[in-house]
Order: structure tokens, then sequence, then C-alpha cells
């Protein structure tokens, strides 16, 4: 399982180092995508796998399971470290994610996510008022 916090940089070849407690749970090849607000999310190849079969059985006469099959895996690419421990991210995804340089590494379960760390601070401060709320709410309905 993925956890924790973690601050890097980007540099101008958009490489970044992925914490080594990350590594060998990642593998030597992993799958990085687009995320849903404007992160990336990185997943070991089996799990990524896992979600790939649960969007195969969605109806393609579905707009929305299209459209998002169409965000999700269009910006799907497979990355292996170099003896740095870094990674290369493709500007498509750089600039989805608005990723410059300062960037936030998150363990979330099953997946990492990659945030640009400004962004990522006004999504947390923003949420973190209403966290009990948010929790409260979660919880009620037996997660």
């Amino acid at each position: 399982m993925f956890m924790g916090e973690f601050h890097h940089t980007i540099d101008d070849k958009k490489r970044l180092i992925i914490p080594s407690k990350y590594r060998d749970e990642l593998g030597s090849k992993f799958i990085i995508t687009r995320g849903i607000e404007k992160c990336l999310y990185v997943y070991p190849i089996d799990k990524f796998n896992d979600i790939v079969s649960k969007l195969n059985t969605i109806p393609f006469t579905k707009k929305d399971a299209r459209e998002f099959i169409r965000f999700f895996l269009s910006g799907a690419t497979e990355v292996e470290f170099d003896k740095q421990g870094r990674i290369v991210i493709p500007t498509s995804l750089t600039t989805y994610a608005n990723i410059t340089k300062d960037c936030t590494v998150l363990g979330t379960g099953e997946r990492l996510e990659i945030w640009d760390t400004s962004s990522y601070d006004n999504i947390f401060n923003s949420t973190f008022d209403n966290m009990s709320d948010i929790a409260e709410k979660l919880f009620e309905t037996n997660i």
C-alpha cells in the first residue's frame, strides 16, 4: 500500500525522483496517466490492468464510458526508473497537471498521485475544513 507525502522537483528534462520507499512496490515498469483532479496517477502494472479490465466491462455505447476511457487511457504511458531512481514524465502529462518544478508525490493506497505542489496545497486547504463532514458521510455509508 502506498502511503505518505513527499516533496520533490522536476527538472528541465521532465525527470522526477520517485521516493525509494515506493520503487520496489511499483516494480521495474509501471503506468503513469492522467488523474481526475489535474494530477497524475501512477499504478503498478497489475493494478492498472485491473482497472482496464473493469473499464472493459462498461458498454462502449454509453457516452460517459467512452469519454472517461478516452481521457484515462489515451494519456497512459509505461515508464521505468533510470539508475538514479528517476522517471521521465511525458510533456503531455506535465502540461495536463500543470507540473513545472515543485511536485508533491502522495501515496493514496493502490496508487501514487503526482501533483504540482501549489495545486495540491490549494486542494488540500480547500477540503481541510470540511474533512470532518466528508469523513462522517463516507463512514455513514459503510465504505
